[in-house]
C-alpha cells in the first residue's frame, strides 16, 4: 500500500493506493505555517478513516513544488506513519528524459505527469495541468519532456483581479449559465471561466503547431479539469489525478 502526495502551492492532493489502484484521496491546504504533530496527526486520521492500518503502508511518496512544506511532511509522517519520505525531483533515476536547456529547474510535478503519461498514453502528449499555474507540457511517447508553457492559474487570476479592484467580488471559479453575465457576479464568472476555456483552446492550438504534432493527445489534469476540461475543445481526455499515479509510478521505478 501507497500513500503519496502532490504538494502544490495552493493545495496538497494526497492518494491512498492499493496494488495500483486509488483506494482514497484527498485535498488539503498546503500551510507550511501547520507544524509536524498538526500534518501528523491529519494524516493519521485520514488513513484510519480510509479504514486502513497505518502499519500497512509500506511507502510513501512525493513530488513537491514547496521544499519548506516537503521537510514538514517528512517528519510527520516519520513520526506519525513510521515511514521515511521519498522525496521525488529532477535528480531522481527515472525511464524519462528532461529534453530542455536547465532539466534540474523542472518542477517534480511536471516530472511525474511525464512519467504518467509515458506509462498510462505512450503516444505523444499535451498535458494541462490546472493549479496554481496552468502548466502545458509537451511529452512524447516514449517519456522525453520537451517544456512546453506556465501561465497564470484560473483561480490565482481571478483573484488578481479582484484584489486589484474596490468593487469586484471573488467569486466561485464556476461555469456560468450564459457567456453574457446580467450582474457582476455573473459577469465575473464568465470572464474568469471562458477565458480560461478559451486560453487553454488557444495555446494548445500553438503548441500543436510549432510542435508539429496535431495529433497530440491533450490531457487536462489537476483540481479544476473536470469542470473545464469539458468546456475546452482541445481536451480529448480528463484525468484529475494523473499526477499522482505518476507520483506512484516513480515510486514503483525506485523500488521496482
Amino acid at each position: 500500500m501507497d500513500l503519496v502526495f502532490d504538494i502544490g502551492n495552493t493545495e496538497t492532493v494526497v492518494g491512498l493506493f492499493t496494488e495500483g489502484e486509488l483506494r482514497s484521496h484527498w485535498r488539503l491546504a498546503s500551510e507550511p505555517r501547520r507544524t509536524v504533530d498538526e500534518y501528523g496527526i491529519l494524516l493519521r486520521q485520514l488513513v484510519v478513516l480510509a479504514g486502513v492500518e497505518p502499519r500497512d503502508i509500506r511507502y510513501a511518496t512525493v513530488a513537491s513544488v514547496v521544499p519548506s512544506l516537503t521537510q514538514v511532511l517528512s517528519g510527520a509522517c516519520s513520526r506519525y506513519l513510521s515511514l521515511d519520505l521519498d522525496i521525488i525531483d529532477a535528480t531522481t533515476p527515472l525511464p524519462i528524459r528532461l529534453q530542455v536547456e536547465e532539466p534540474l529547474t523542472v518542477g517534480a510535478d511536471r516530472i511525474v505527469n511525464t512519467l504518467a503519461a509515458r506509462r498510462l498514453f505512450a503516444v505523444d502528449t499535451i498535458v494541462v495541468d490546472l493549479g496554481t499555474a496552468t502548466t502545458y507540457d509537451c511529452i512524447t511517447h516514449d517519456g522525453h519532456f520537451l517544456g512546453g508553457v506556465i501561465a497564470p492559474g484560473v483561480t490565482t487570476a481571478a483573484e488578481r483581479l479582484t484584489d486589484r479592484t474596490a468593487k469586484l467580488p471573488r467569486v466561485e471559479v464556476a461555469q456560468p449559465g450564459s457567456v453574457i453575465g446580467r450582474r457582476t457576479e455573473t459577469c465575473l464568472q464568465s470572464g474568469v471561466f471562458y477565458s480560461a476555456v478559451d486560453a487553454i483552446d488557444g495555446i494548445v492550438k500553438r503548441i500543436q503547431v510549432e510542435w508539429d504534432r496535431p495529433d497530440a493527445l491533450v490531457v487536462a489534469t489537476g483540481g479544476l479539469s473536470p469542470m473545464i476540461g469539458p468546456a475546452c475543445s482541445t481536451v480529448q481526455r480528463i484525468e484529475p489525478f494523473l499526477t499522482l499515479h505518476g507520483v506512484l509510478f516513480a515510486r514503483e521505478a525506485r523500488t521496482g
